[in-house]
């Protein structure tokens, strides 16, 4: 029989692939200067970037248009600091959490897709739902709740799950009615611990989503979607009720957990739209030595949607001030509720 590949070493060979493609693309060499690291960046981009064509329609951006703008900024007397500063600018045109810029003392970053939106999470509240006594299974914390409901805190797709954790935490919910995981504020990390987890929530080969990789220079030279899919576990699987809580913090490798999860006919998201980052990224180097991390590889959800810019919730549940006077989490008590109905 066929052996199954997971959706994580279809994008792991996605990603050698692209590495591979970009390192055989002969870049017009540049000098190290102010100029000729300003061309090397933009071309980078103009070359290797994948959300071109959806962010021109989403808010106009055109690259060209970028390029003669911060061009005018850019003089051979300028400092390192100051040019830091003009191509972090630059690339803050594209609205994109998953484009950075790393130098030595500083990492340039787009932080606007969470910080512009309210945090709809608190500590203070994680700290009373949770108490002292709550259990830890590696990467995450979990209880039940007074009312039978499992609760899982999963703070980032950077923490290691293991099946044992998993079957240990399905185990520990066997008599609850539903369950609650609480990704808000989980900003990535593993894109396996992702699958893995979701995979418990899927009964039969599902498909989840799509995905696009770079075949040329051009904005628009891109494979044909290929379908990704969620293979079940073979390990405990759960079969009532979930509610995922998102937030606008959540992002990346998070992201498409949500997106796999609203693929699943028994999970509810609720909470705040996500941050989005659904682009698989790579990095280049520009002659000075500095990084550039960017989106490469577009991916979409089950409906070939983009989910770069974030996830809407089933369920779009804000945290009002008067529940966070009371020591109530609004967004965990409603689908408290919905796991009850």
């Amino acid at each position: 029989m066929k052996k199954k590949l997971s959706l994580f070493f279809k994008f792991f060979n996605f990603y050698i692939a692209a590495i591979l493609m970009a390192a055989c693309i002969s870049e017009d060499e540049r000098p190290d200067t102010p100029a000729g690291n300003f061309e090397a960046l933009w071309q980078i981009i103009d070359e290797h970037y994948c959300f071109f064509a959806y962010k021109q329609h989403e808010y106009g951006l055109d690259w060209q248009e970028v390029y003669n703008k911060y061009k005018v900024r850019v003089n051979e007397k300028m400092t390192e600091v100051q040019l830091f500063e003009v191509l972090c600018d630059m690339l803050a045109e594209l609205r994109d959490g998953h484009v950075n810029l790393s130098t030595s003392y500083d990492y340039g970053r787009y932080w606007t897709w969470q910080e512009a939106y309210p945090k709809n999470f608190s500590d203070s509240l994680s700290r009373i739902y949770m108490g002292t006594d709550y259990k830890i299974a590696s990467g995450m914390k979990y209880r039940v709740l007074d009312d039978n409901i499992g609760y899982i805190r999963y703070e980032s797709c950077q923490d290691p799950i293991g099946e044992g954790n998993l079957d240990d935490v399905l185990a520990y919910f066997a008599l609850c009615r539903g369950i609650i995981i609480d990704i808000r504020n989980n900003g990535g990390g593993d894109l396996t611990n992702a699958e893995k987890l979701a995979a418990r929530f899927v009964h039969e080969k599902t498909l989840v989503g799509y995905m696009q990789h770079k075949t040329g220079k051009g904005h628009d030279d891109f494979s044909d979607m290929e379908a990704q899919y969620l293979e079940p576990s073979s390990n405990i699987r759960w079969y009532k009720p979930v509610c995922v809580l998102t937030n606008r913090s959540v992002f990346s490798a998070a992201n498409e957990f949500t997106s796999m999860m609203h693929a699943l006919p028994n999970v509810k998201i609720v909470g705040d739209k996500t941050g989005g980052g659904s682009g698989m990224p790579m990095s280049s180097s520009l002659p000075n030595g500095w990084s550039v991390r960017y989106s490469a590889c577009p991916m979409y959800d089950k409906d070939k949607q983009q989910t770069e810019f974030g996830i809407e919730p089933d369920y779009n549940v804000q945290l009002t001030d008067e529940d966070t006077m009371k020591g109530i989490d609004t967004i965990i008590e409603a689908a408290r509720k919905l796991l009850v109905e």
